[in-house]
């Protein structure tokens, strides 16, 4: 179906008509840096205050503990900030689930804190795209279908957590458990300037292998030694050549070493695998294993792996492509340009949904880019734009029943 109905049209003035610019330029003008609790704090308290004008049940979910291995060697627990959970007519049949996320790769330090216009039109600031600005439009979307006839038809989840930018560790467990037995979801990352949505996504994994080696004395008795930074350097190159189309292999970072005349008996590699199918996942992380075994065994040292893949690949599979085509039809509806996709090597929320078996467009947010630089920018006219679209998605998908 291409033209609006009546009730539509309705619903469509409703959610463009919302104040999403004066709800970006104050949920951005706060620092919400995954590491900024004190901020997350207040802007997830702006953000309850927001979501109470929807029906349902609105709760801040305590994170879960997220490990990781400093540059010492120690394991260490980070807290993060609460996430939002909003729940509204669970017994509807058809259920949705819309994600966000209110932190930003902006650390309370970082000189990126003010707003600016760059020029009419275009909004300059810490998460205005990403995504302060995907979340106004995932609350004017709902209001206005709130005010729709079909509203009784869905049911949905809100979630907007606090820790996207760093992998979501602290809510994967909570988006796996609200995505169970959802008909779809909606993510709202920023789509790109044109409006192109993002396809398929890699899957992405970050590990630490802390390498124990022994100290000697570098002039006296160096054989004795065990060189765990030489021993770490050899793994980065052999894990280097695993890459191929299925994988990327970034060896990111070794930590250790010390005197120049004592054989470092520590080193810590930090390294990214990012493959393209769960196929691929499951052989790199086995390789993975394997390789550090054959480091143990040709530096007669010891070898811990921390960290493991925490976003599955997300491939589009027939239930996907069917949300993607509604999404364009939706846009052609509204008479937006031509609304394509296509592959990306980025990872997000919309990786973790899709490995529960949900059909997701994890691209609904606003147009903009720069993202994750003090460049970044929000394409204001795409608020109404995207807020429409989200909203004609959701009646269209009540209407069927389905995807």
């Amino acid at each position: 179906m291409t033209r609006l109905t009546v009730t539509e049209s309705a619903t469509l003035e409703r959610a463009a008509d919302a104040p999403m610019l004066a709800q970006v330029e104050r949920w951005a003008a706060v620092n919400s840096g995954t590491g900024n609790l004190a901020g997350l704090k207040t802007v997830a308290a702006m953000l309850a205050d927001a979501f109470a004008v929807l029906p349902g049940t609105i709760r801040l979910v305590t994170p879960d503990p997220v490990e990781s291995v400093d540059a010492a060697g120690t394991i260490r627990t980070t807290q993060r900030g609460d996430h939002l959970h909003l729940r509204v007519r669970p017994e509807a049949p058809v259920q949705l689930l819309l994600t966000g996320h209110m932190d930003t790769v902006f650390a309370a330090d970082h000189p990126f804190q003010t707003l600016k216009w760059l020029e009419p039109g275009l909004l300059n600031g810490p998460g205005t795209a990403d995504m302060k600005a995907g979340i106004s439009v995932i609350l004017a979307a709902l209001t206005a279908l709130e005010a729709s006839p079909l509203a009784e038809r869905i049911g949905y989840d809100v979630m907007i957590n606090s820790d996207e930018e760093t992998g979501s560790h602290a809510s994967a467990a909570l988006i796996a458990e609200l995505a169970r037995g959802k008909t779809a979801a909606l993510t709202y990352e920023p789509a790109l300037p044109d409006g192109t949505l993002a396809g398929a996504r890699p899957g992405s994994g970050n590990f630490s292998v802390l390498i124990h080696g022994r100290s000697a004395h570098a002039g006296r008795n160096p054989e004795e030694g065990r060189n765990a930074l030489v021993a770490a350097a050899d793994l980065a190159v052999r894990l280097n050549a695993l890459k191929s189309l299925e994988l990327k292999v970034n060896p990111a970072k070794i930590d250790g070493g010390g005197p120049n005349n004592v054989v470092p008996d520590q080193a810590i590699l930090r390294v990214n695998m990012r493959p393209m199918t769960p196929a691929a996942m499951v052989a790199a992380e086995a390789t993975l294993r394997d390789t550090i075994a054959n480091i143990q065994r040709d530096h007669d040292v010891h070898c811990h792996l921390h960290g493991g893949f925490n976003r599955p690949p997300k491939p589009l599979d027939a239930a996907a492509t069917r949300l993607f085509e509604l999404v364009r039809d939706c846009g052609a509806a509204l008479g937006l340009p031509p609304i394509g996709w296509h592959a990306t090597g980025g990872v997000c929320d919309g990786n973790n949904i899709a490995a529960c078996g949900i059909p997701v467009v994890d691209t609904m947010g606003p147009r903009g880019g720069a993202i994750h630089s003090s460049d970044e920018f929000l394409i204001v006219d795409s608020l109404a734009e995207r807020a429409m679209l989200s909203a004609l998605t959701m009646m269209r998908i009540a209407e069927r029943g389905t995807v």
